[in-house]
C-alpha cells in the first residue's frame, strides 16, 4: 500500500535558536542544531515548524509533547520518552530513535527514514499516514496499536511485537524478519511472501514438509 504523507510545512531560512528553559514551554519557526539537550523534564514542551540537526537528547522526558510541522535529521533520540505526543507533518531522518517511547501517543502524517528505531515502543498509540523507510525496528512495540495508513517498507522488524493489533492492509512483504509476535487473529489481510508465510505457519503449529 502506497502511503501519502504530507511533508512539514516550514519556511526556509529558520533562525538558529539555543534550547533553554522558558516559562512557556514553546518553540517556532527556528533551528536547533550541534547541541546536547540534557537532563530535561518538561510536561507538554510544543514544537511548531522547528528543524533538529545533530541534536543528541539525553535523559529527556517530554510528556505530552506537541509536535506539528517539525524535521529530526541526524539526531540522537535515544531512550527519550514522548509517552501521550501529539505528532504531526513530522519527519525523523537518518536519527537514532532507539528506545524512543511513542507510547498513548497520536501520529498523523509522520515519516521514519533511515533511522536505527530498535526497541521503540508504539504501545496503544495512534498511528495515521505512517510510513517507515528502511529502519531497523527490531524489537519495537507495537502492542494494541492503532494502524490507519501504515506502511513499511524495507524494515528489519525481527522480535518486533503487534499483539492486539490488527495488521488488515498491512504489506510486510519487503521487510525481514524471522519471528514476530503477533495475534493469528490479525493477521487476516496481511500482506506477505511465500517465506514469510511459512514463518508465520509455525506460529499455527503447522509442520512444514
Amino acid at each position: 500500500m502506497k502511503v501519502k504523507l504530507q511533508k512539514p510545512k516550514i519556511p526556509t531560512d529558520l533562525p538558529p535558536v539555543t534550547f533553554q528553559e522558558t516559562e512557556d514551554p514553546f518553540y517556532e519557526m527556528c533551528r536547533i542544531s550541534d547541541c546536547t539537550i540534557s537532563n530535561e523534564e518538561i510536561h507538554r514542551i510544543r514544537f511548531e515548524q522547528v528543524i533538529f540537526k545533530n541534536v543528541t537528547f539525553i535523559d529527556v522526558s517530554f510528556r505530552k509533547i506537541e509536535l506539528t510541522d517539525v524535521i529530526f535529521d541526524h539526531c540522537d533520540l535515544s531512550n527519550s520518552d514522548f509517552r501521550g505526543g501529539s505528532i504531526h507533518r513530522v519527519e525523523f531522518k537518518e536519527s537514532k530513535i532507539l528506545g524512543l517511547n511513542l507510547s498513548d501517543a497520536s501520529l498523523g502524517n509522520v515519516l521514519f527514514q533511515n533511522c536505527n528505531a530498535n526497541l521503540l515502543s508504539f504501545g496503544y498509540s495512534k498511528l495515521k499516514q505512517v510510513l517507515f523507510d528502511s529502519c531497523s525496528l527490531r524489537n519495537a512495540d507495537y502492542y494494541e496499536a492503532n494502524f490507519n495508513k501504515v506502511a513499511f517498507k524495507e524494515c528489519d522488524l525481527n522480535e518486533a511485537n503487534f499483539e492486539r493489533t490488527p495488521l488488515k492492509g498491512i504489506d510486510l512483504s519487503s521487510c525481514t524478519f524471522d519471528q514476530l509476535s503477533v495475534s493469528i487473529n490479525d493477521l487476516a489481510g496481511c500482506e506477505v511472501t511465500s517465506d514469510q508465510a511459512i514463518g508465520f505457519a509455525r506460529l499455527l503449529g503447522l509442520i512444514i514438509k
